[in-house]
C-alpha cells in the first residue's frame, strides 16, 4: 500500500489557485481510476489501484500548514511507512510547467511539507510543481492566486506529468521516477 496526498486549501475560495496544484493532480488520479472521496483523517481519501497496485489516495482539509495532522493518521490507518508516501505540491523555485521528483529532504520553505515532516519526519517522496514566482509583488497573493489564462493550457500540462510521474513511483520507484521525470516539462 502506497499513500498519495496532494497538498492545498479546502473550499471554493482556493480551488484552483496555484497553491492546490496537489489537489488537482490527486483529481486527475482519480479521474483515471474512478473511485468517491471519502471523509477521513481530517481530508478526504479513496482507496484505488494504480496499474496493480493499490494506493490511498489522500486530500488533507486540514489547511496546507496543517497537513501532517491528516497524513499521519491515514499513514498509522493503512501501515504506510514514510518511505511508502508521496506529497504532491507546488514550488515557488521551479518555473511554471518544471516538475521534479524527489526523495527525503528538507521542507524547502514550504509550510505543508514542513508540517508533515513534523508528523512523520522528512523520509517521504514529493513531487514538485513549478508555479514560478511573480515578477514583483507579494508570493502570498501569487500563490493563493489562480492560473492566469494564458498559463492554464501549461498548468493542465503539469498535472497531466504530474499524474503521470506518481503512477511511474507507485509501480517502478522513486529512483526510476526521479531518472524519468526530473526536468521535464508539461
Amino acid at each position: 500500500m502506497k499513500l498519495i496526498a496532494g497538498l492545498g486549501n479546502p473550499g471554493p475560495r482556493y480551488a484552483g489557485s496555484r497553491h492546490n496544484i496537489g489537489f488537482d493532480v490527486v483529481a486527475e488520479l482519480l479521474r483515471r481510476t474512478g473511485g468517491t472521496f471519502r471523509e477521513k483523517f481530517h481530508g478526504e481519501f479513496v482507496r484505488v489501484n494504480l496499474g496493480n497496485e493499490p494506493v490511498a489516495l489522500l486530500l488533507p482539509m486540514t489547511f496546507m500548514n496543517r497537513s501532517g495532522e491528516s497524513v499521519r493518521p491515514a499513514m498509522d490507518f493503512f501501515g504506510v511507512a514514510p518511505e511508502d508516501v508521496v506529497v504532491i505540491h507546488d514550488d515557488l523555485d521551479l518555473p511554471l510547467e518544471k516538475l521534479r521528483v524527489k526523495s527525503g529532504g528538507g521542507h524547502g520553505g514550504h509550510n505543508g511539507l514542513r508540517s508533515i515532516a513534523q508528523h512523520i519526519g522528512s523520509d517521504f517522496s514529493r513531487v514538485r510543481c513549478g508555479i514560478g514566482r511573480p515578477e514583483k509583488g507579494d508570493t502570498t497573493a501569487w500563490v493563493l492566486g489562480r492560473f492566469a489564462p494564458d498559463e492554464d493550457p501549461g498548468a493542465g500540462r503539469m498535472v497531466d506529468l504530474a499524474a503521470d510521474a506518481v503512477e511511474c513511483w507507485v509501480r517502478e520507484g522513486s529512483v526510476v521516477t526521479m531518472n524519468r521525470f526530473n526536468g521535464q516539462e508539461g
